[in-house]
């Protein structure tokens, strides 16, 4: 009994020496802290600047609504460009890509994830959602809510704000009254029904 206790203790001895001389050989790769002076380039200088055409993902101070919800602590109701066919275009499909698995193609919050049992989502024709002004949806989007992450790091707030001038025109198209259609397309509704 003693003799395999020495020899598990023996092994044991060696397997901390063994680990402990374990790293990975990308910790041991030279390498330059910033603003440390360096020979390897040209300007005698580690830090390298900045590659053009890059864009900063952190740290930015815009000012204005198109980076913001709010306007004086209060939620927006309006949008930082004008709402083309072009925005609504790419609010489509910005939309189809991040927003349809949950919320499905047309805002009801019945997306094909939510069929597989993962959490509902929320209809875009709930209204209390109708009601809600344009920056409510700017601040989900940015900072998520409930089960939604955040998709600040996917959709631009161009995209942000083009997502959100689709979802409006879902939410007009489910609650648009027949006198509000322009005539042609009174003229096709009453036809179909």
């Amino acid at each position: 009994m003693l003799k395999l206790l020495e020899k598990l203790m023996m092994l044991t001895s060696v397997a901390i020496f063994a680990i402990a001389g374990c790293r990975q050989q990308m910790a041991d790769q030279p390498h330059q802290r910033p603003l440390e002076p360096s020979n390897f380039f040209d300007d005698g200088m580690a830090s390298r600047p900045v590659e053009p055409g890059t864009v900063a993902r952190a740290g930015k101070e815009q000012n204005g609504l198109r980076f913001h919800s709010k306007v004086d602590g209060k939620l927006v109701d309006t949008f930082p460009f004008e709402v083309t066919m072009e925005v609504l275009a790419r609010g489509q499909e910005r939309y189809e890509i991040f927003c349809s698995p949950c919320h499905d193609r047309l805002g009801t919050g019945q997306g094909m994830i939510v069929r597989r049992g993962f959490t509902p989502a929320r209809s875009f024709h709930d209204p209390r959602l109708r009601d809600a002004p344009a920056g409510h949806f700017f601040e989900v989007i940015t900072q998520g809510f409930g089960q939604m992450p955040s998709y600040a790091n996917q959709l631009s707030e161009q995209d942000r704000w083009a997502v959100i001038a689709y979802i409006r025109a879902l939410q007009f198209s489910r609650n648009v009254s027949l006198d509000q259609l322009p005539p042609e397309d009174r003229a096709k509704m009453k036809a179909t029904q």
